[in-house]
């Protein structure tokens, strides 16, 4: 047995790492388990990456409330925008993550997981609806688990709200 893997050092990092699994478990759990008895989707792909975010790394800027629901809100708008007028193209795709990121940017949102929503909406043929469910619903499922999840632990999340 390796001596430092059972150091205090070792195992409290060990605690930390598992309990942060378990806050993201606990909001993919809600979505899916909310999702299904409400019949609305609270989940996509990308929100997986928004887990690691809020619950592994709390106090970065691209886990606070503003970054994943506007992140999340903003590059999908962009992307159903470019869908809806010039169609999916290799261009039209590539045009929308662009914009997204540039738009994050520039209204302080920036979200990396985001980034796949302009994709993901293109790709998929989403309609507008997609927007309202899972996208804002979903984000903002996320950040009520994250903010519950860091009360219990007694950590502060989010480091700011807007």
């Amino acid at each position: 047995m390796n001596p430092s893997s059972t150091t205090p050092s070792a195992l409290r990092k060990g605690i930390a790492y598992g309990l942060q699994g378990t806050g993201a478990f606990l909001a993919v759990l809600a979505a899916l388990l909310l999702g299904q008895w409400s019949e609305v989707a609270l989940l996509m792909a990308p929100f997986g990456a928004s887990c690691v975010l809020a619950f592994a790394v709390p106090e970065s800027p691209l886990a606070q409330p503003r970054s994943i629901v506007g992140g999340h809100l903003l590059s999908t708008a962009i992307g159903l925008v470019l869908l809806h007028t010039a169609g999916f193209h290799a261009w039209s795709a590539a045009l929308a993550l662009g914009l997204a990121i540039i738009a994050m940017q520039w209204t302080r949102t920036l979200h990396p997981p985001a980034g796949a929503d302009p994709l993901l909406v293109m790709m998929a043929g989403s309609a507008w609806s997609f927007l309202w469910s899972p996208v804002l619903l979903g984000s903002l499922l996320i950040v009520a688990v994250a903010w519950g999840y860091h009360r219990v632990c007694r950590r502060t999340y989010p480091q700011r709200w807007l």
